[in-house]
């Protein structure tokens, strides 16, 4: 069950990162639908200009590998709602986590990150082992239990089957409505 407020202390350092993974245009254009794409996309974005308005780095993570995506196509672009602001950071990834073969976990050692509030897609690869990787190099993981999702006819169950999993496994669930920004703000 998602908690309702954030008071957490940092496990690696005292900041805090929101990590948008594969929110890539492809994705939203399989036979079988993103589940509840708009309500994702509704949640996504408004986690997004909240972080903005708290100071909080967000940082936008893109698969790209020759075969699938490749990098600069057109289904390799983010949604259309889900532009980057300059300050904004993204990381190219060609496996299913964000940390594999990445620079994702020096660029969050530069800002003093310890806490990562995980959403995007898909529940079952990229959010799954992403959110897993974090956990195992000791990050504070927040997972956005209504932001995340899949284009899989059996996406209601994927999402409250991982949700569960990855609650066990460490990760902390919370409500994209009820992630408290100020809250996490280094003090």
């Amino acid at each position: 069950m998602a908690k309702s407020k954030l008071i957490l202390p940092a496990a690696n350092g005292s900041n805090t990162a929101l990590i948008v993974v594969d929110l890539q245009v492809e994705l939203f254009h399989k036979s079988t639908p993103v589940y509840q794409a708009e309500r994702l996309i509704e949640a996504l974005t408004g986690l997004v200009e909240r972080a903005h308005t708290a100071g909080i780095p967000v940082i936008f993570v893109q698969h790209t590998s020759a075969a699938y995506m490749p990098f600069g196509s057109d289904g390799w672009q983010l949604h259309p709602c889900m532009q980057p602001a300059e300050m904004d950071k993204r990381v190219y990834k060609s496996h299913p986590s964000a940390f594999e073969g990445t620079e994702l976990t020096e660029l969050l050692q530069g800002l003093e990150v310890g806490t990562l509030i995980v959403a995007g897609l898909v529940t079952h690869g990229c959010v799954k082992a992403t959110t897993l990787d974090a956990l195992a190099r000791g990050f504070h993981v927040l997972l956005v239990s209504d932001g995340h999702s899949s284009y899989s006819v059996q996406a209601a169950e994927l999402i409250e089957k991982w949700n569960g999993q990855l609650a066990n496994a460490g990760a902390e669930l919370v409500t994209a409505g009820a992630v408290d920004f100020a809250q996490l703000i280094k003090r």
